[in-house]
C-alpha cells in the first residue's frame, strides 16, 4: 500500500477590506448577482461574478425549477455564459456568495460537486487556474487559489476514447 496525501491551502479573511481592490470588487459583484437569483422554492440565493482574461466582469445567479434536479447553478450558469460571450477568453477568478431567507449563514458555502467539476474542465479548457473567492452572508472570506483543488480527483478528458 502506498498513502497518497491531497493537501490544499484556504487563505482566510475576516473582512473584504483585507482582500486586494480585484478580489474586493469582484465579490460586490457577486454580491450584486444575488438580485438575478430565481429562487423561490428553496429561497436560498447564490451570486457570482468572473474576472475575465479581457478585463471583462460578469454576473450571473442561481435559477431553480419546481424540478429540483433541473435547477441551474450560479457557477454553472456563469461560466457558460462567459464561454459564450467571450470565446477563447480566460476565466481568472470566480467570486461566490450566498443569502439565505430563513437563516443567517456566517461561513463561505463552497460550490457542489458538479459545480467543482465544470470550475475544473473551464481551467483545462483555458489551460488557466481559476481563484476561488467565497463569502457567507457574514463571517469570513476563503480564497482558494485553484479550482482544481476543490477536486483533486477531478474526471477530465483523458479518461475518454480518442
Amino acid at each position: 500500500m502506498k498513502k497518497i496525501e491531497v493537501q490544499t491551502t484556504i487563505l482566510q479573511y475576516d473582512s473584504a477590506a483585507e482582500l486586494s481592490t480585484a478580489d474586493a470588487l469582484l465579490l460586490r459583484h457577486a454580491q450584486d448577482a444575488l438580485r438575478l437569483s430565481y429562487s423561490p422554492y428553496s429561497r436560498f440565493q447564490v451570486g457570482a461574478a468572473v474576472h475575465m482574461q479581457n478585463g471583462e466582469i460578469l454576473e450571473g445567479a442561481n435559477y431553480e425549477n419546481a424540478a429540483y434536479p433541473l435547477c441551474i447553478c450560479a457557477e454553472q450558469s456563469l461560466l457558460a455564459a462567459a464561454s459564450a460571450r467571450f470565446p477563447g477568453i480566460a476565466v481568472e477568478s470566480l467570486a461566490i456568495t450566498i443569502h439565505s431567507e430563513t437563516k443567517n449563514i456566517d461561513r463561505p458555502a463552497a460550490p457542489c460537486g458538479a459545480c467543482r467539476q465544470v470550475i475544473c474542465e473551464t481551467e483545462q479548457k483555458n489551460k488557466q487556474s481559476i481563484r476561488i473567492i467565497l463569502q457567507g452572508e457574514t463571517g469570513p472570506i476563503i480564497v482558494i487559489e485553484k479550482g482544481s483543488d476543490l477536486l483533486p480527483l477531478a474526471f477530465d478528458g483523458s479518461f475518454l476514447p480518442d
